[in-house]
């Protein structure tokens, strides 16, 4: 591999983190705003919106495009991608009941922001964690080098909405 590919490949696992570092900044800041009631329930809810699409995005870049290739550079990581992908399902369940507990409270103006919050919670201890383990189980493997086939910028940089 040529040192400027070796290069590239050192920063997917940083431009990882950082992407995790974004997805905690946006799911912080949303908690931190309903905490403090700042947030009409109808802003509440495309604020909930914009993050799980983030999110989701975020996830099917890894699931369909990172993933993909770095089991076939690394077969021998199959089981934690594996591991990895269920915990996106189990994260898109979550992402669907927030979504649902949000369009609820716009539609019930000030009821339902406990369960919008209570349901943030779980999310959030859900993601640390799963970060954590992503970070620790890919990072070596990324450093090592994976083909950008196009996913990056669906797993590094998501935007709302784009699928």
């Amino acid at each position: 591999m040529a040192s400027h590919d070796s290069d590239r490949a050192v920063a997917l696992s940083l431009q990882l983190a950082q992407a995790h570092q974004e997805l905690r900044g946006r799911i912080g800041a949303l908690k931190a705003d309903l905490g403090r009631r700042r947030l009409d329930d109808d802003v509440l809810a495309t604020h909930c919106l914009a993050f799980c699409a983030a999110l989701t995005t975020h996830h099917q870049g890894e699931d369909q495009g990172l993933f993909a290739e770095l089991v076939r550079e690394r077969p021998d990581l199959a089981g934690t991608v594996a591991s990895l992908v269920e915990d996106h399902h189990m994260i898109e369940s979550i992402l669907l009941r927030v979504a649902e507990l949000a369009a609820d409270a716009a539609r019930s103006p000030g009821t339902g922001l406990d369960a919008v919050s209570r349901e943030l919670d779980g999310l959030m201890a859900i993601m640390e964690s799963h970060f954590n383990y992503e970070e620790r189980a890919i990072s070596r493997a990324l450093d090592a080098g994976v083909p950008d086939t196009g996913w990056s910028d669906r797993v590094f940089r998501f935007r709302e909405g784009t699928t």
